[in-house]
């Protein structure tokens, strides 16, 4: 590499960490009202997420070397189903550990077990109307932030309140992330959010072989079912890249283990005993939350 290439690939280096800096200290900078609000797992969550989807982005611009496919990671959830907050909020951030992402392609599908009535605008969803309007919520941010980095800290603040049984607190997220509440708002209260939810729709529909139940995984095409929390070894044995991520390293010498375990898993079908359990499960948290019985 000659003289002026090396200043070219310093500049360009330099560009990134300028920005990423950048991105970190809008995010951080909060008035003192809401700094106590944003958790240090939150903080670093955004600014880790930051960092190596600019990298992620930018690695093309540094080398002239074709890179090889990434894998394609597909989450079809549900935003009130507790397997899949969990999923997201303790499993899915292993994404952004040990160069992983740098691999994948996330694709977040927030529709799941919802089911269209026969008119085919009512939606009907598996943990009630409060669903509905979490998955659109959800939908829009994607929408209007579609790059990976702005979304999936968002997501993952909303469904850390799902987990706290907070979720109507989710709002806070905006506040905790420094983010404009209304590009979201404006997706809401135009229909777009209703458009988006129609599109997720038939997206999981077309899922080929169906999905069973949320959270369903799926990596180059291929469903993990109960396996998914072991999505890591799959998409290290899925790349066909020379440059193994340090996070594949941990995984090649123990490989796929599949757990035998009843399944945690949002069972797919409205109007089923196991429908009947998640709404009766799903009252009760609510209950407890607003009546601060434990």
């Amino acid at each position: 590499m000659d003289a002026k290439e090396n200043v070219s690939g310093s500049s360009s280096i330099s560009r990134l960490e300028l920005e990423f800096e950048c991105l970190c200290i809008r995010r951080t900078q909060h008035p003192p009202v809401f700094a106590s609000m944003m958790t240090s797992k939150l903080l670093l969550l955004v600014c880790y997420v930051s960092l190596l989807c600019f990298v992620s982005s930018s690695s093309s611009d540094f080398s002239g070397i074709s890179q090889p496919s990434k894998v394609s990671l597909g989450l079809y959830y549900e935003s009130l189903c507790p397997y899949c907050s969990s999923f997201i909020v303790n499993h899915l951030t292993k994404l952004f550990e040990d160069g992983l992402i740098s691999i994948v392609d996330l694709h977040l599908s927030p529709w799941g077990n919802s089911k269209l009535r026969s008119d085919n605008v009512t939606v009907l969803c598996q943990h009630g109307a409060y669903e509905c309007f979490l998955d659109t919520v959800e939908a829009c941010a994607i929408d209007v932030w579609p790059e990976l980095r702005d979304h999936f800290p968002f997501i993952y603040c909303v469904e850390s309140l799902v987990i706290e049984h907070k979720y109507k607190k989710w709002e806070t997220c905006y506040e905790k992330l420094n983010l404009n509440s209304k590009p979201v708002a404006d997706c809401l209260s135009s229909g777009h959010g209703k458009k988006l939810q129609l599109q997720y729709a038939a997206e999981t529909s077309a899922l080929e072989p169906p999905h069973k139940y949320v959270p369903w995984v799926v990596v180059d095409g291929q469903p993990l079912y109960e396996d998914y929390e072991n999505f890591i070894s799959y998409i290290c044995k899925a790349y066909k890249g020379n440059e193994v991520p340090g996070a594949c390293a941990k995984y090649s010498s123990i490989g796929i283990l599949k757990v035998n375990r009843f399944p945690l898993v949002c069972w797919k079908g409205v109007n089923t005993m196991w429908d009947l359990l998640e709404r009766i499960k799903t009252s009760m948290l609510s209950y407890i939350d607003v009546t601060g019985l434990l």
